[in-house]
């Protein structure tokens, strides 16, 4: 039996509007709009971004690689949920894999590449200062600083991992715990002190400032969600 040879231009098409869907799912996830745990509608879905069933189901599978949704046996996929013990679990893994690449990075950045990183953190720094909210905004992957020093390490299983396949997972903790009391303008100042390692090519100075400065960042997510949980039991009266 023969088959129909392949049409590229069909197969590019799919393949640029599974991309783009599997953008546009994507923020939907990290900010929110679909709320952790929502069930994925394919029909609503293809109707939505005016897709057929094959680009939408390419962009989902890409999503579970990325954890960003989850699917169960018999089930649909629906949104991953963060729970304390799952974000723990990301960052242990942030933790050693950042600090190794910052470790590596203090080998081989190049002063142009330091003088982008002071220059990324001037702009941090501005952006914090014209905003009353106490949140330390990274909304791209060109303007994040961990997503350049992974890069810069050279690294390339680091790359694929925490660049490619953690990087929207933690941008999602990220959007959903940014305000932390006080904890934006320490993180600057982490990151300031961590370029100035990175400069003198201290590697083990880079990993000790990484990984503190990952850890700290999960004790802050942590607190503030234990904050969160007491409140409303002592708003009705029960003991924490």
């Amino acid at each position: 039996m023969s088959t129909a040879p392949a049409d590229p231009a069909a197969e590019a098409d799919g393949a640029t509007a599974a991309h783009r869907v599997f953008d546009l799912l994507s923020e939907a996830i990290i900010s929110g709009e679909l709320a952790p745990g929502a069930k994925i509608k394919e029909s609503a879905l293809s109707s939505r971004f005016g897709v057929s069933r094959a680009p939408l189901r390419e962009a989902i599978r890409r999503l579970e690689e990325r954890k960003l949704l989850i699917r169960t046996p018999r089930l649909s996929a629906r949104v991953t949920e963060l729970t304390p013990v799952r974000i723990t679990e990301l960052y242990e893994i942030r933790e050693v894999l950042e600090g190794m690449a910052a470790r590596q990075a203090a080998l081989r950045m190049q002063p142009d590449d330091i003088a982008h990183l002071r220059d990324l953190l001037r702009q941090h720094e501005a952006a914090l200062n014209a905003t009353e909210d106490d949140v330390y905004r990274q909304g791209t992957a060109d303007e994040d600083f961990h997503f350049f020093i992974i890069q810069r390490s050279g690294n390339a299983t680091l790359v694929q991992i925490l660049c490619d396949e953690y990087y929207n997972l933690i941008r999602m903790v990220r959007r959903r715990h940014s305000r932390v009391a006080g904890r934006a303008r320490r993180a600057l100042q982490e990151h300031q002190q961590l370029v100035e390692a990175l400069a003198e090519r201290d590697g083990d100075f880079a990993e000790r400032l990484m990984r503190r400065h990952v850890a700290a960042a999960l004790r802050g997510i942590l607190g503030s969600l234990d904050a969160e949980t007491r409140t409303p039991q002592m708003e009705s009266g029960i003991a924490a």
